[in-house]
């Protein structure tokens, strides 16, 4: 990927080093990777944050003395240059349709984070909060997307950007609260299904913007898109669950199963039209 001399954004909140007082008070310690990483790339943190935990807000000079090492100081530049790259594909597609695209930002943590959405450790993952419109994403993260889930790579790492800016894009379009709507309403089996076709939609975005990024600003190189297909095959539900508990069971599926998120991602890519995004009326995936 032909980042280097990118745009990099403005809306980066940089909380890493940033100490919680009050410490975690839940059971999430000890649980290991390969039962959490299923929750990789979710949008609804309910499901994973400790939002009942009462956690006090970081200090606001704890990560004055934070001094990040240059591997992990080059990824946060390529982080900012990414989100710049999505800020640029959605103004233009909104603007296109009439609309107003509001820019999230993106807040870099380290350990454990504060979020209007409640209380999260970096091994639940990169995430989503439509609470207060912000992904937050310990970039521990990425050695964890290379050296476990098998997915190598520059643009593996900025379809995780992708993928979570485009719930960022539910949110506003008001997708995300129409699915939100139905907790509780419907069985936990069809609401499971509700939550896949959410993110499959993700997924779809996250391809749109991987086809303007390569066709209008020329950054995206050989090999590139294999990289995202290959994260998105490796983070599918089945294969998760194949690695976690050495079995599937698709009525638990909250994402997809990587023959659908490969495929989603692909039909986005290839026709960098958010309209062939509508999961919710496919009558298959």
């Amino acid at each position: 990927m032909r980042w280097q001399t990118g745009r990099r954004s403005g809306n980066i909140e940089d909380r890493r080093g940033s100490r919680i007082p009050g410490g975690f008070k839940g059971g999430g310690i000890g649980i290991l990777l390969l039962a959490l990483v299923g929750m990789y790339f979710g949008i609804d943190p309910a499901l994973i944050l400790n939002i009942g935990e009462t956690v006090q807000q970081s200090s606001p000079d704890s990560s004055a003395s934070y001094q990040p090492s240059a591997e992990e100081q080059e990824l946060a530049e390529f982080v900012s240059v990414v989100l710049a790259d999505t800020e640029d594909t959605w103004n233009a597609v909104f603007a296109s349709a009439g609309m107003t695209y509001n820019e999230p930002k993106l807040v870099l943590f380290s350990g454990a984070v504060q979020s209007a959405c409640g209380f999260a450790q970096a091994a639940m993952g990169p995430f989503y909060c439509p609470a207060d419109s912000k992904v937050y994403i310990d970039l521990a993260f990425y050695h964890d997307l290379k050296a476990d889930l098998g997915s190598p790579g520059d643009f593996a790492q900025a379809y995780v950007i992708a993928h979570e800016v485009g719930h960022h894009v539910q949110n506003l379009l008001g997708i995300s609260d129409k699915v939100a709507a139905q907790r509780g309403r419907v069985a936990e089996v069809e609401y499971n299904k509700l939550s896949v076709r959410l993110e499959l939609q993700a997924d779809c975005l996250a391809g749109v913007w991987a086809n303007h990024a390569k066709r209008v600003r020329q950054v995206v190189e050989p090999g590139d898109i294999e990289e995202a297909l290959n994260a998105a095959s490796n983070v599918g539900d089945d294969r998760m669950q194949r690695r976690s508990q050495g079995h599937i069971t698709p009525d638990s599926f909250t994402h997809g199963s990587s023959a659908q998120r490969v495929s989603w991602f692909r039909r986005g890519f290839q026709s960098g039209d958010i309209d062939s995004c509508d999961t919710f009326q496919a009558k298959t995936l």
